[in-house]
């Protein structure tokens, strides 16, 4: 008997056949027939493809699965444009109207106009020398114009039968501070809101209140002389606070102020218009104005060459760019190519 491979299968051949059938002749019993098989040569196994090779295949006859036809019925979502902020509709608080300043030869401020709302924070912008200033001290009774009006609630400042009603109506932030340093913070606080009609428990709780939100708690006990530049700058914002007037008039008030404290004075303020009080600050920071103020006003040479929203005034562009544009500031470097011919 012989195997075939390593099948289990097992092959017989014709003489070994017959001699079966003759030994169950013997034992009487009836011999199975058995067809002699022919055996075929196995064939050698496939080797698998490679995998490259049978992705290849499978690639080639894979039909591509037909595309769906665009949906009909499903619309695309509208695109929402954000609308401009709206022009305050507040009444006018603060009207300038005609203003002119000089100095000798010098022309400050020349027919200058602005108004602010109720309500608004009004931001003030243009180059050193612009008359931001001139016109904020003008505006608060600090220094008399030659020529214009300035009104505060419908009352004249410059006019001796108004003034004093006017006057009480605004807290102002000078560009220059004049504070009587030879006070403590307390001391100083409590001037300013008894000067300004507060009772004497009225003004010393308001001078706590406003100690804490500035963070001037440990300093209160301290000269206002020993004060640095930052702290100066809030406690007199504190001052002009304290008796909570209707127009806040500020000059360059982040100036040399700590981020910190400037994200908590940029708090206050915020909250003070919220509640209906109205703002109006200079600054050279144009991020700030942009982000913090809804209306705002372009000065450069004493003259006003923008003024409305924040939104229609940038025109598209940041407010830095259109401040530039404005104030002429990109054709000063033109002409200055020896710059860039550095000397060894």
């Amino acid at each position: 008997m012989t195997e075939a491979d390593d099948g289990d299968d097992t092959v017989i051949d014709a003489p070994e056949a017959e001699g079966k059938a003759e030994a169950a002749a013997n034992r009487g019993t009836p011999a199975r027939k058995t067809t002699p098989r022919t055996q075929t040569p196995r064939t050698p196994a496939r080797k698998p493809a490679a995998p490259a090779a049978r992705k290849t295949a499978a690639t080639a006859t894979r039909k591509p699965a037909p595309r769906k036809p665009p949906a009909t019925g499903r619309k695309k979502a509208p695109v929402v444009v954000p609308e401009p902020p709206k022009a305050p509709e507040g009444p006018v608080v603060l009207a300038i109207r005609g203003l002119g300043k000089r100095y000798g030869s010098t022309v400050a401020v020349e027919n200058l106009d602005l108004e602010v709302r109720a309500g608004t924070f009004y931001g003030i912008v243009g180059p050193n020398g612009a008359g931001k200033t001139t016109t904020l001290s003008i505006a608060t009774g600090l220094l008399r114009p030659d020529s214009g009006t300035v009104e505060i609630l419908g009352s004249d400042v410059w006019s001796s039968k108004d003034s004093r009603q006017a006057k009480r109506s605004l807290g102002v932030l000078p560009d220059r501070l004049r504070l009587f340093d030879r006070l403590t913070g307390a001391q100083f606080l409590y001037y300013a809101g008894t000067l300004r009609g507060l009772d004497g428990a009225t003004a010393r709780k308001r001078s706590a209140d406003l100690a804490e939100a500035f963070g001037l708690q440990d300093a209160l006990g301290r000269l206002v002389s020993d004060y640095s530049v930052g702290m100066t700058k809030k406690v007199a914002l504190a001052a002009a606070i304290i008796h909570s007037p209707r127009v806040l008039v500020l000059d360059e008030p982040f100036e040399s102020v700590d981020p910190v404290s400037a994200a908590t004075v940029t708090e206050i303020l915020q909250r003070y218009v919220r509640g209906g009080g109205t703002v109006l600050l200079s600054s050279h920071s144009m991020d700030l104005v942009e982000r913090i103020c809804d209306s705002v006003a372009v000065i450069v040479d004493g003259h006003v060459l923008a003024q409305g929203t924040v939104h229609d005034v940038r025109a598209g562009r940041s407010l830095q760019e259109r401040f530039v544009e404005l104030a002429g500031g990109q054709a000063a470097t033109e002409g200055m190519e020896w710059l860039h011919s550095f000397s060894d």
